[in-house]
């Protein structure tokens, strides 16, 4: 049987969230002690148990309700007086959501784009970079990334984006940005940016805007020119701006799940 910790990782890994629940006191007599665990999905189905009964059910409402907040809570259950259990007992139980990992795919390994990665990965973002350049992943700065060295747009139809997918642009070549943008704005996902000047960005708008690419309620959602405005000259400092744009997205829908 698959442990616990094993479908955790399973679940940041996926699309849908869920809930840790774990007994971390009890007293008296209760159907489970102390250490026992159950996780809750969104839909109300469960993995392991705490002692089943009107407990179990009355823990997962609980664990539902609290998926989309992100916020971790503390409930003490009196199982006589609150649920009708003749146990007579009392459990307290810790529930923390469980989110899936939020993707980032970053496209452009070369100075932003290693440095953006390096600074990603500590803060709890996935990262995928995409670079067809020979020996492009050589340094050890890419440890703990997964790097895909191929061609961007065969890359691109193997990649899984979805909801929790956020999308950098980086490469070294105007042209292979707006073919990248064209293709990946099209794609499921939380945020898109790419790199370039103001006036670029104005002419790809409008030359998307009269071949038809993307229309113009897409390319508003874009962020580009990327990240969040301050002076910034060198790559690090660039990756650092665009880092904070992934931040205050990931924060700010985080927030708004919980309203």
């Amino acid at each position: 049987m698959q442990s616990i910790y094993a479908k955790i990782e399973e679940i940041k890994g996926g699309k849908i969230p869920a809930a840790l629940c774990i007994v971390i006191e009890t007293s008296g007599s209760t159907p489970r002690k102390q250490g026992a665990k159950m996780i809750v999905y969104a839909d109300g189905s469960i993995f392991g148990t705490i002692g089943g009964g009107g407990i179990e059910k009355d823990v997962a409402d609980k664990a539902v309700k609290l998926i989309a907040s992100g916020k971790p809570v503390k409930c003490v259950f009196s199982l006589e007086k609150d649920l009708g259990m003749h146990c007579g007992g009392t459990m307290e139980v810790y529930i923390e959501p469980i989110n899936p990992v939020q993707k980032l795919f970053i496209f452009g390994a070369g100075h932003i784009g290693k440095s953006l990665a390096g600074f990603a990965k500590e803060l709890d973002f996935s990262v995928t970079l995409f670079d067809p350049r020979e020996n492009i992943f050589a340094e050890k700065a890419f440890e703990g990334c997964n790097c895909i060295n191929k061609d961007y747009f065969e890359a691109i139809n193997e990649s899984a984006f979805d909801n929790n997918t956020y999308i950098v642009i980086v490469t070294p070549k105007h042209a292979s940005d707006e073919e990248i943008l064209a293709v990946v704005a099209k794609k499921p996902h939380a945020y898109a940016g790419m790199i370039g000047s103001t006036r670029k960005v104005e002419l790809l708008k409008k030359r998307f805007m009269e071949e038809k690419i993307l229309p113009m309620e897409v390319l508003d959602k874009i962020d580009m020119p990327i990240g969040i405005k301050f002076q910034a000259e060198t790559p690090q400092e660039i990756a650092i701006s665009i880092l904070a744009k992934l931040i205050d997205v990931r924060n700010t829908l985080s927030l708004i799940k919980s309203t």
